[in-house]
């Protein structure tokens, strides 16, 4: 084995490592199942009826867990629960029961649902 292949293993390990970190972490805070709903997901407005703490943060913000009333832009309204929702600590007084925020549905499951939060405003505003 040459000295180059020696010093390259460890970075390539490096690397391996890191994005493994990154793929769990956007699972565990529910960034993945977000950006999966921003792709196929309807928009939808969500008036929350429920919110608590997961006991997980990424980089000082919080994961959170709540129960929502999805009122989609046609049809009835459905109760679903977004177990992880990864939000800032500025938005936490935006994100409180009683307040509507957008969401996204997946059509062909409506109960998987989550935060749109910087997705397409103008598809759920009246504003």
């Amino acid at each position: 084995m040459t000295r180059q292949e020696i010093m390259i293993r460890p970075l390539l390990l490096l690397a391996l490592l890191s994005l493994t970190g990154c793929s769990m972490i956007d699972r565990m805070s529910g960034v993945s199942e977000a950006r999966a709903l921003q792709t196929i997901g309807t928009a939808a407005k969500a008036t929350i009826l429920r919110v608590w703490d997961t006991g997980i943060t990424v980089n000082d913000d919080p994961v959170i867990g709540m129960d929502v009333q999805v009122y989609p832009a046609e049809g009835e309204s459905w109760r679903a629960t977004i177990p992880k929702s990864l939000i800032s600590r500025l938005d936490i007084p935006q994100i409180q029961p009683g307040q509507i925020v957008p969401v996204r549905f997946d059509p062909h499951n409506p109960w998987r649902v989550a935060l749109d939060r910087y997705g397409s405003r103008e598809e759920t505003s009246d504003e």
